[in-house]
């Protein structure tokens, strides 16, 4: 096994490591939404911009023909971790630790494993809309935590992540919840429990949030884990067990899905899922999601993008929501993706 180490590392930032192949690791940054590195602070204009750019950027390459598009993507994406992982997901799923790079930016890739190429991806209009879909996801978990704790104080905190790979969401929201709302996390236990078919993801997660609550750390001393569930959502046996052991608990939940079931689900897999949630969730449930936009604009910005996404738009996933006793609360919109919060109907 050959491991990688970061020779860069920046002041206030955790770094941990995770698996790049069955014979390499890497050591990679541990996002923090609130720390400068990863801070995004754009207005609606400047992605509206940015959009624009891309889009006029893609034009030259998207007429060219398919013979020679796509051994000139080969070419250029040959040596590239994040094309590698663009690859892999073709008629499938973009993995959790290939999400997580997109999530870095191109500033804090590291030179033991990224290439210009990788920059350049990580610098595209498609990669600021994942980090700007973390961001939502972790901002809409805290918010509506938030009142939920300070009316339980002392009670345990559950995260119920569904193909959550390392649970960023649930993470960057504990790291909001320290950071906005005072010591609302103070005395509580938390667990982040990952149903998700990798192993990676979640592995990599559980060394991340050990890094945040080391000394120094974002969430330096809170008692947390991330505690792995292999699981298909599919199978909603394994979810349906772990509500019950949160409502016997008494525990405060979130679940959330950032980039997965809403995403790459069936209609029957998540009218399965969010109905075994309204039934066996406690009161007061949070439950989080991203949903694909089914817009002109999106559709061209996911030209060429090979993995099995499913884009809905929220008109369509409000009435698969409504199937299952839900609503939509809130809505944060992004250019390839929208946020939302669910409450029971």
């Amino acid at each position: 096994m050959t491991t990688r180490l970061e020779k860069n590392k920046k002041p206030g930032v955790g770094y941990a490591l995770a698996a790049a192949s069955r014979r390499d690791e890497i050591e990679l940054p541990v996002v923090d939404v609130t720390h400068p590195a990863f801070a995004l602070a754009l207005t609606e204009e400047e992605v509206a911009g940015r959009v624009g750019r891309s889009l006029a950027e893609r034009q030259p390459f998207e007429k060219l023909p398919g013979f020679l598009r796509r051994p000139l993507l080969r070419l250029f994406l040959r040596k590239s971790i994040l094309g590698r992982g663009l690859g892999r997901s073709a008629g499938t799923f973009l993995s959790g630790l290939s999400t997580y790079l997109l999530k870095l930016g191109p500033e804090n890739l590291g030179d033991a494993y990224a290439t210009a190429i990788d920059r350049r991806i990580a610098a595209s209009v498609q990669a600021l809309s994942v980090r700007l879909r973390l961001l939502d996801m972790a901002t809409l978990l805290a918010d509506g935590l938030a009142p939920r704790l300070q009316a339980a104080p002392g009670r345990a905190l559950r995260f119920i992540n569904i193909a959550g790979g390392p649970a960023m969401d649930s993470i960057n929201a504990l790291i909001l919840l320290r950071r906005d709302h005072g010591r609302v996390l103070a005395g509580r236990r938390v667990w982040i429990d990952v149903l998700d078919q990798d192993v990676e993801g979640p592995k990599f997660g559980a060394r991340a949030l050990s890094a945040l609550t080391a000394a120094g750390g974002a969430l330096a001393g809170l008692d947390a884990k991330l505690l792995p569930i292999r699981s298909n959502w599919a199978d909603t046996v394994p979810l349906r067990d772990l509500l019950r052991e949160v409502e016997a608990e008494g525990a405060v939940a979130a679940g959330s899905s950032e980039g997965g079931l809403f995403e790459y689900g069936s209609d029957e897999e998540i009218v399965a899922v969010l109905t075994c949630l309204h039934e066996a969730a406690p009161a007061g449930f949070v439950m989080a999601g991203s949903v694909t936009r089914n817009d002109e604009t999106s559709r061209r910005l996911r030209r060429g993008a090979r993995h099995a996404i499913r884009p809905r738009g929220l008109e369509v996933f409000a009435a698969l929501a409504a199937r299952s006793g839900w609503r939509i609360a809130r809505a944060i919109g992004r250019p390839l993706s929208d946020q939302v919060v669910l409450e029971r109907a």
